[in-house]
């Protein structure tokens, strides 16, 4: 049964992608791209333990032990007052801060999209029963789960204990969503015994997100803060098959976050305004990318309009060329991480897709997608292209 299951997945997977991505002719087999990669990496993640923010302490937080907690990047000890509020330096990253708590999410925002990513392509139950344990002690354990709120996240040491742009930091299990929605559609040896236990804790992290006072600053955030806010609303609300927050989330998309962050050259001001245009620039665009192609089934929404032009794709023509040849980047370089990036933009392959861009696609296909430097990767979330291609697009191939 594995074995036909697994021939079966592999042909679903490998006939759609190749097929959307042939526009004028360039084949794309994407499953067989990312079996090279994601099953050594699966394989080594089979053995290893959950560890969740409950086994970490944080000094400083003024929450319980299962409560997350992290601290602003950018806020600094004041020389001119030591011991007194941190003051801010944008885009310079505080080495001191405390980083446990993302650390263990990105770790986990990592392994299970790459469990899920593997056994997609193989059917193979040991990638399977790995994930649902990360699954089950991050959503489920009562000992070990974490609280499904952000009060506490990117404080500032003497100004506050919280902020609701540290909502942001749950992208970072964007793509674990991903694959508890896989799980759940391909009927994954294991997910129903946890199946209740993971989509409460989204469905209460999902009321916390839309209805909080954080949560509704964070969604009112202009820049890709109010970018990240929607695709978590978004990604949430599809396990979960919330309709009508699916529903907010394409109207928002249309008339506020493409309108007010894209000007009709694609252009993106508010992250170019940054003292890290470049990294800044490509982050937002990858979420935006990933937004439109999870709300707008086969990626309609990238190359939707606005009266005036604007558009996810014409943010995504005016970025490509220095993700090509970053030299040509006509704005003062970053400070901080420059030498990181570009890696596998995501925004490249959806909008190829979207498209049928082959230029997009090939240059999606030479860049690095498994960056190690722990900034680059933080600002990286959507890893897992396999847990993207909607079964829509893969049933009409497959005859389903």
């Amino acid at each position: 049964m594995i074995a036909r299951r697994a021939l079966l997945l592999g042909l679903m997977l490998a006939g759609p992608a190749a097929t959307l991505a042939r526009g004028k002719g360039m084949p794309l087999d994407i499953a067989a791209i990312e079996r090279a990669r994601v099953v050594p990496q699966a394989l080594a993640l089979l053995d290893a333990a959950p560890r969740t923010i409950a086994a970490i302490p944080a000094p400083r937080s003024p929450a319980g032990r299962q409560d997350y907690y992290s601290e602003g990047d950018y806020w600094w000890p004041d020389p001119a007052n030591p011991g007194g509020p941190y003051i801010r330096r944008d885009g310079r990253s505080n080495p001191d801060k405390f980083d446990g708590h993302r650390d263990a999410l990105i770790a986990f925002g990592r392994t299970v999209p790459t469990l899920a990513a593997a056994w997609r392509l193989t059917g193979d139950a040991r990638f399977a029963a790995a994930a649902m344990r990360h699954l089950a002690a991050w959503f489920v354990d009562p000992a070990t789960r974490m609280t499904p709120k952000l009060d506490h996240a990117q404080a500032i040491i003497g100004v506050n204990n919280g902020r609701a742009i540290g909502v942001i930091d749950t992208l970072q299990i964007v793509e674990v969503a991903r694959a508890a929605q896989w799980f759940a559609q391909a009927e994954a040896p294991g997910y129903a015994a946890i199946r209740p236990g993971v989509e409460s804790w989204f469905a209460a992290y999902l009321d916390w997100l839309t209805t909080s006072p954080f949560g509704i600053e964070e969604r009112d955030e202009k820049n890709n803060h109010g970018t990240c806010w929607l695709l978590q609303a978004a990604s949430f609300a599809a396990l979960l098959g919330r309709s009508d927050v699916l529903d907010d989330a394409r109207t928002r998309l249309k008339t506020v976050i493409i309108p007010t962050q894209i000007e009709p050259d694609g252009r993106q001001p508010l992250e170019l305004a940054r003292t890290k245009p470049y990294a800044y620039a490509l982050f937002n665009l990858d979420v935006l990318a990933a937004t439109a192609w999870l709300l707008g089934g086969e990626g309609d929404l990238i190359g939707w309009r606005t009266d005036d032009g604007r558009s996810i794709a014409g943010a995504i023509g005016w970025m490509a060329p220095y993700i090509a040849d970053k030299a040509a980047w006509p704005l003062p370089p970053d400070v901080e991480y420059r030498d990181g990036f570009p890696v596998r933009q995501p925004s490249l392959l959806f909008g190829g897709l979207a498209l049928r861009r082959d230029d997009w696609l090939a240059l999606w296909r030479r860049l690095d997608p498994d960056p190690s430097t722990g900034e680059v990767v933080r600002n990286f979330p959507v890893r897992q292209p396999l847990l993207w291609l909607p079964d829509a697009i893969i049933g009409r191939f497959s005859g389903r």
